[in-house]
């Protein structure tokens, strides 16, 4: 059995691409070895900023032999027949066999295909993988084709030792030379199998494996922390994005001015961080220390003293900058930053800033007795949500919005959950982000978001396929978390209602007394907007609780339910249902409520009526039916008690009482009977024991 290196040499490939690149070359080239016929046991990726590499174990030397057996016209056919199938396969008279099958006699031909050697194959597949790699972004160089995420400058490719030559196009040279780090192993180095190949770079300064690189930075930059008395602030997104940057990963352990730790440790983290990609180092009360980790891609003479010194200097510029902005911004008070938002565009059909600001603030006030809020802490704190966008901070570092909104309150002396509340608003920005939990946080938060999704949905600026470019989905699944994890009665149309409120409060012109800011609401007509938004609540409902092993069938069958859009609420009887249909009881319950509709809807649609569940008594009726509609009173009163209290879980186990009696029912009382009368009553009949199932969810929407 072969081992295939392949190895993809080019210029630097940005750090988040490697990954995915790596993974999508092995991807492909698995794909086109199964397709030849060319099975193997393993193959690996790897990837540093240079090169990406792959290696498949196990392949065989060539493709299988093919035997195959193909039955021919009947041997008294037509001469032409016969001479067709000749040709086609390539053969005469003396390969093929007579030989009786079914109601004949036929002609068969046994044909051999030898395998074709793995090494003539390679070049033909390995070309087209190498094309069709999946770059977010790509680029050609020269006067060249070729797209590729970087220039592409060599390709070493060796199988079982031996190269093996691929044509890639624009004279990218291919055979079994490699290069090391840029400035320790510059020239050019032979390989043949993977073990050297590894071995080869590890001597020429590069750590082949994007996961020991990981690891050795961590470990190096969690000793220096350590070492100075400190702890290494944890940060995953930027380890991985360092991994990306260095093939041989030197943590080096830097000092930040003291003049300049009086700044946000925010500010501190995010201007090291996004700008220089150092990791923070904190003391032991979670705040951070004076110093910094940096990466460096050698290993100097110095010890790394001149690097060092060099990185030190060039975050000093960074964090003087960061220090104006953080002096400047503090000589004004954050409700004098307000004006300025009246320049800002909100979106051009729901006005400036200024006007959403206005909408927020009644909105949040609205909203706060919801969640045990304090309204004018809640108007307050979202009078001042937006106004350190005009912040020379945030403009620096837009990342920090809201984060610096709650520093200049607090140094305006605004109260702590106003200046909470503020930092919070935009939370949760994703899946992983913590939702807020205090009060007035949460009116504002929802304030923001609600306000954004009722004025996108008006002016049909929905979210369509994968394009959602106002993040409405994040922001209808923000609020939906939100509700649920804190527990918030808050129906949906009331809350729309409430958003809805505040646009047409400001008319058809916005507020703002700019002119060139003006809006016209472009509305659609705002029932059906407002119906597409709470189904679009419903889509990520079942997002989110998908992810929770939620059948999707079973909120649609809660949110069906008429005046039912109480998300608390909507959870708890799907999470009942859930827990019923697996029960015997309800799958039997489940199966008789389709039976019973069946024959309504059939008998609905052949009478041109629809049946309402009024059951006449004075008909007489058979013992089975008897039985049965006395359970529906027993029971129709129980589940409406229970589900008055919320108690859905009760619900259900009083609507198995019903199993038994209409089991009997169906197997004892014939419906479509001569009498019209009695006919109407059982089939009315029928049509209550749909009905008291609805009042818990829509059964027709379930599935399986």
């Amino acid at each position: 059995m072969a081992q295939l290196l392949l190895e993809l040499f080019s210029e630097e490939i940005p750090a988040r691409m490697q990954g995915s690149g790596a993974a999508a070359l092995k991807d492909l080239v698995c794909k086109s070895l199964k397709e030849a016929s060319l099975e193997f046991d393993s193959a690996a990726a790897y990837s540093t900023p240079r090169r990406i590499a792959l290696v498949v174990e196990g392949l065989p030397e060539a493709q299988p032999d093919i035997s195959e057996e193909k039955r021919g016209p009947r041997s008294d056919a037509p001469e032409t027949a016969i001479e067709g199938f000749l040709r086609a396969n390539n053969l005469t008279l003396d390969d093929c066999e007579k030989r009786e099958a079914g109601k004949g006699e036929f002609w068969f031909a046994t044909i051999e295909q030898k395998g074709r050697q793995t090494a003539d194959i390679l070049p033909e597949i390995l070309p087209e993988a190498i094309r069709k790699l999946p770059w977010q972004k790509s680029m050609r160089w020269g006067s060249g084709s070729l797209r590729w995420v970087r220039p592409l400058q060599s390709i070493l490719c060796v199988l079982d030792g031996t190269p093996v030559t691929l044509e890639i196009g624009d004279g990218v040279p291919c055979g079994r030379e490699t290069r090391g780090h840029r400035f320790y192993a510059p020239d050019a180095i032979e390989v043949g199998f993977f073990d050297d190949y590894e071995k080869s770079l590890q001597r020429a300064k590069v750590v082949l494996n994007p996961e020991t690189r990981r690891t050795l930075i961590s470990e190096k930059a969690e000793a220096l922390a350590a070492d100075a008395g400190y702890a290494l602030k944890p940060d995953p997104a930027l380890l991985g994005e360092v991994t990306g940057l260095v093939e041989w990963p030197v943590p080096l352990l830097g000092t930040i001015d003291t003049e300049f730790m009086e700044l946000p440790d925010e500010v501190l983290t995010t201007s090291m961080r996004s700008h220089q990609k150092y990791f923070s180092v904190e003391k032991e009360d979670g705040t951070l220390a004076p110093h910094f980790v940096v990466v460096s891609n050698i290993d100097a003479d110095d010890g790394g003293a001149a690097i060092v010194a060099g990185n030190e200097r060039v975050l000093r510029a960074r964090l003087s900058d960061a220090k104006f902005f953080w002096d400047q911004d503090r000589k004004q008070k954050l409700e004098e930053f307000l004006p300025g938002l009246n320049g800002m565009v909100f979106h051009e059909k729901l006005g400036s800033l200024t006007d959403k600001v206005a909408r927020l603030e009644n909105l949040a006030a609205a909203l706060a007795p919801m969640m045990g809020a304090d309204a004018g802490k809640s108007r307050r704190a979202a009078h001042l949500c937006k106004a350190d966008l005009m912040t020379g901070m945030v403009g620096e570092f837009a990342s920090l919005q809201g984060v610096m909104g709650r520093y200049y309150a607090m140094d305006g002396g605004e109260d702590t959950d106003v200046a909470d509340a503020i930092a919070q608003h935009y939370s949760p920005a994703g899946p992983d982000d913590d939702c807020p939990i205090a009060p007035v946080s949460l009116a504002v938060s929802i304030a923001d978001k609600l306000d954004t999704l009722v004025g996108f949905f008006g002016i049909d600026e929905k979210p369509t396929g994968s394009r959602d470019p106002y993040a409405l989905r994040r922001a209808a699944l923000g609020i939906i978390r939100m509700v649920l994890e804190n527990g918030l009665r808050m129906p949906l149309s009331e809350i729309i209602a409430l958003a809805r409120r505040e646009y047409r409060a400001q008319g058809q012109v916005g507020a703002s007394d700019d002119p060139d800011t003006t809006h016209t609401l472009q509305e659609v007509d705002d029932d059906v907007a407002m119906a597409d938004l709470v189904s679009f609540f419903a889509d990520r409902l079942k997002v989110h609780l998908r992810s929770q092993g939620v059948r999707h069938d079973l909120i649609d069958a809660v949110f069906a339910l008429e005046d039912e859009d109480d998300l608390v609420r909507i959870v708890s009887r799907v999470e009942a249902l859930q827990e019923f249909l697996g029960t015997e009881d309800g799958e039997n319950l489940l199966a008789a409520y389709r039976r019973a509709t069946n024959i309504v809807e059939i008998e609905e649609k052949k009478d041109g009526t629809r049946f309402d569940g009024f059951i006449d008594l004075q008909i007489p009726a058979e013992h089975a039916e008897e039985s049965l509609r006395r359970t529906f009173a027993e029971v129709s009163l129980e589940v409406r008690t229970a589900i008055s209290n919320e108690d859905f879980t009760g619900a259900m186990t009083n609507m198995a009482a019903l199993r038994n009696p209409i089991d009997l029912f169906f197997n004892q009382v014939k419906v479509n009977v001569q009498d019209g009368a009695t006919r109407v009553n059982r089939l009315n009949t029928l049509a209550h024991f749909r009905g008291i199932l609805g009042k818990v969810a829509d059964f027709g929407r379930i599935e399986g």
